[in-house]
């Protein structure tokens, strides 16, 4: 898994961006792929990396 901290998170939109040394590129999420209370800008995950048609996205989010 890899670990990355929220950068921005849209709320309304239910939709967000991780940085994380793994990938160059920011990695998009989704609530749908986190389950529960929204996340938090600043807030440390752990995900899998998946290669979406638009880059990154992370699947399996969890809070660390």
């Amino acid at each position: 898994m890899s670990k990355g901290t929220v950068d921005f998170f849209n709320n309304t939109g239910g939709y967000g961006f991780i940085s994380t040394e793994d990938s160059d590129d920011d990695v998009f999420f989704h609530m749908e792929d986190v389950g529960g209370a929204d996340l938090t800008e600043g807030e440390d995950v752990e995900f899998d990396i998946e290669q979406a048609p638009k880059g990154p996205r992370a699947k399996n989010l969890v809070r660390s």
